[in-house]
């Protein structure tokens, strides 16, 4: 460890055998608990009055929805690999899906000890210290949604017996306050964005319209896809056309 502390050529250490072996370990895991909470549906969609046609439809609505957040992701991640090497991205990008937490986790930790993110200063040691940051950091969210979630279903329970009606107003709710702190966030940074989130919430709008008029239940489940597909065109047209972000 000490020796390795003095070495700037910390990628060899970052892509090691046995982080593999981990990285690969974890996403395996998220793997299984995805096959497993598939059966599960699958197995009690009865009870829950849905036909497996309703399920199937579910799952491909899913999967079409997680295209764009998947690929915003993926590019993250890419970005990222010559900095900290392909498994403990693979990990940390991965599985929390926050570059933004994760980067400012390594460079808090990386300060601590005098050094920079990428340059000659970033060291073996360095290196190791801050991908304990990470993952400590990543830690704190999977400990707290396990300590969390008994205490929601919980409360959930107890709102279901003062007000059923409750229960399916405030998952919709806390879904669109989510997704719309998300876009409010946004707005502000250009013009190319406002452009993007209007021209993607029109695109969507047309969608679900055509989809109840024409009666097309494909339009509702490729529509989140097609709006943000649109979206990036037309975003990509409008930074070039001189409405991106101001150089600092």
């Amino acid at each position: 460890m000490v020796m390795a502390s003095g070495s700037a050529d910390y990628l060899g250490l970052a892509n090691a055998p046995v982080l593999w072996i981990l990285a690969l370990a974890v996403m395996g895991v998220v793997v299984v608990q995805s096959l497993i909470y598939m059966t599960a549906v699958k197995k009690n969609a009865e009870s829950a009055g849905m036909t497996q046609q309703e399920v199937k439809s579910a799952f491909r609505a899913g999967g079409v929805a997680a295209i764009g957040p998947s690929l915003s992701v993926v590019l993250v991640a890419i970005a990222l690999l010559p900095l900290f090497g392909t498994p403990p991205v693979v990990v940390r990008v991965g599985l929390i899906g926050s570059a933004a937490t994760e980067v400012a986790s390594a460079s808090i930790a990386a300060g601590t000890m005098g050094s920079s993110l990428g340059d000659e200063t970033f060291t073996r040691g360095v290196f190791i210290v801050a991908l304990m940051a990470m993952s400590l950091s990543g830690a704190g969210w999977m400990i707290s949604t396990l300590i969390l979630t008994p205490v929601f279903k919980r409360s959930s329970h107890k709102l279901e017996k003062v007000n059923p009606a409750l229960m399916s107003i405030i998952p919709g709710a806390a879904l669109l306050a989510a997704f719309a702190a998300l876009t409010f966030r946004e707005l502000p940074k250009s013009p190319t964005h406002v452009i993007a989130i209007l021209v993607s919430a029109v695109v969507m709008t047309i969608c679900l319209f055509l989809a109840k008029t024409l009666k097309q239940p494909w339009l509702k489940e490729w529509g989140l896809g097609i709006s943000l597909l649109v979206g990036l065109i037309a975003s990509y047209f409008a930074h070039y056309a001189g409405l991106g972000a101001p150089e600092a």
